[in-house]
C-alpha cells in the first residue's frame, strides 16, 4: 500500500514546528510509482524487441523506415512516461500531536500546501460516489481558515482510501479519548 505509519520519533520530520514536542505520529503517502531499475530495462527492451517482430520483414524498403520511425516513437513515449513518473513529486504528509494535526501536500512540481486543525474537530468523510471519483476522502476542521475541506489521498484507488480511513479513524479516536487517570 502506498502509504505508511511511522511513529514520528523514528524518522526525521521534514516540517519544522517551533516547539520542541515531537509529534506522535506521521503518516506519508506517495502514489503509485511505475517502473524502476530492472523493471524498467526489461520493460523497454520487450518493447523493442516486440516492436521490431513487424518492422524486421520490410528491411531494405522504405516501408522500414517509416514503421522504423513510429515504433521508435512508441518506445521514446514510454520512456519518458515512465520517467515522469519516477520524477514527480507528488506525496503528502500528516503530522498528528496531541492538540494538532497538519497536512502536508507536494504537487507533481514540487509546490507545498499545508492545511491543519486541531485533531478534536479533525472530521473524516468518506463519499462513497462523488462524481468519477469512488470513496473520496476528505478532512475538514474548525478554525478561522480550516473550516474548508482537504482531500487526502485523491491518488490512491478506492480500496486503499477506505482502509486509510479506517486507519485514521482509529489514531484519531485514540488521540481524542480522554486518558484514565493512574492514582497510586
Amino acid at each position: 500500500m502506498p502509504y505508511l505509519w511511522t511513529p514520528a520519533y523514528d524518522t526525521p520530520i521534514s516540517n519544522a514546528r517551533t516547539t520542541t514536542e515531537a509529534p506522535l505520529f506521521r503518516l506519508e503517502l506517495w502514489p503509485h510509482r511505475s517502473l524502476k531499475g530492472r523493471g524498467f530495462s526489461w520493460t523497454i527492451w520487450i518493447m523493442f524487441a516486440g516492436g521490431m517482430i513487424p518492422v524486421v520483414p520490410f528491411i531494405g524498403t522504405i516501408a522500414f523506415w517509416i514503421l522504423l520511425i513510429f515504433m521508435m516513437t512508441a518506445l521514446a513515449a514510454l520512456w519518458t512516461a515512465l520517467r515522469k513518473s519516477d520524477r514527480d513529486q507528488l506525496r503528502e504528509e500528516m503530522l498528528i500531536w496531541p492538540d494538532r494535526v497538519e497536512l502536508c501536500h507536494w504537487t507533481a512540481k514540487g509546490q507545498r500546501l499545508t492545511w491543519d486543525a486541531n485533531p478534536y474537530w479533525v472530521r473524516l468523510t468518506l463519499h462513497p460516489k462523488n462524481g468519477q471519483i469512488e470513496n473520496y476522502l476528505t478532512l475538514s476542521g474548525a478554525g478561522a481558515e480550516q473550516n474548508r475541506n482537504v482531500e487526502l489521498g485523491a491518488f490512491l484507488s478506492p480500496d486503499e482510501r477506505q482502509q486509510l480511513r479506517d486507519d485514521l479513524a482509529f489514531v484519531l479516536g485514540e488521540i481524542k479519548r480522554p486518558r484514565a487517570e493512574t492514582s497510586t
